[in-house]
């Protein structure tokens, strides 16, 4: 399996056992406030963070590429960023946290739009872009 796709899925593993702690959190504290940052550290930590990782292993030339490392740098800062104070906004009401929520959001959006240039790249197009972005 190509390194990216395992750093995806032990990426991917880290943000369910997170959304999973949440889940259970507000199940015992009967609080179901925090259901949006839940559904986010599940839908995109786990759920998207795995596709990525499936993605790069059926992919093995475009998983080499330095982009492929950018895409897994990008999006994986941007969930570090976005999703702690998206859960301290309706787990807390801590409103104070939203610019570092859209911080977090937009660099999340950066990860995704460098995925689209790999999916709609040709190997050998990501391989030149990349040799070029390097020099």
């Amino acid at each position: 399996m190509p390194r990216i796709s395992e750093l995806f899925f032990k990426t991917a593993i880290i943000f369910f056992l997170l959304g999973i702690a949440i889940g259970i959190k507000m199940g015992i504290s009967g609080d179901h406030g925090a259901f949006p940052a839940h559904a986010h550290f599940n839908l995109l930590g786990w759920v998207t963070s795995a596709i990525f990782g499936g993605y790069y292993a059926l992919n093995p030339a475009k998983a080499e590429k330095r982009l492929a490392m950018i895409h897994y740098g990008l999006y994986t800062l941007g969930l570090v960023v976005m999703l702690p104070p998206l859960y301290l906004k309706y787990a807390y009401a801590m409103d104070a946290v939203e610019p570092i929520l859209g911080i977090g959001s937009l660099i999340v959006a950066a990860g995704v739009l460098v995925f689209a240039v790999m999916v709609f790249s040709s190997a050998e197009t990501v391989r030149s872009t990349t040799a070029a972005t390097a020099r």
